[in-house]
């Protein structure tokens, strides 16, 4: 918008604003229409998540289910999976205690001779 003068722009502005429903023009009033800015640049998309080892929820899942053959898990079990690794993926302290909870329970099966799960 640097090509037009303030008058210009506060026309179009103007414009924009009067063609708006009366619910969006309630909204901006409420907000400020002098803060408002109908010619801002779009924000730029969230950084996509990787994890320590610089993947992906989606590479993370596709490689961990790939190592399994698909007649032996469920579209239950594959949810499970992602669940754990989108909670790994975001630092979430539930997920943590499931993690830690499987790893110990793992161990505590292999010290006493079972078969883990």
């Amino acid at each position: 918008m640097n090509k037009f003068t303030p008058e210009q722009i506060e026309e179009r502005k103007k414009i924009i604003f009067d063609t708006m429903g009366k619910r969006g023009q309630k909204q901006i009033l409420k907000k400020g229409y002098d803060k408002w800015d109908p010619f801002q640049e779009p924000k730029d998309p969230i950084d996509i998540r990787k994890d320590k080892t610089k993947r992906t929820s989606q590479e993370l899942i596709r490689e961990f289910l790939s190592r399994i053959d698909h007649d032996e898990y469920s579209n239950t079990f594959a949810q499970g999976a992602f669940e754990m690794c989108l909670g790994i993926i975001n630092d979430e302290e539930k997920i943590k205690g499931m993690f830690e909870f499987a790893r110990f329970y793992e161990s505590l099966l292999k010290k006493e001779g079972h078969d883990s799960l």
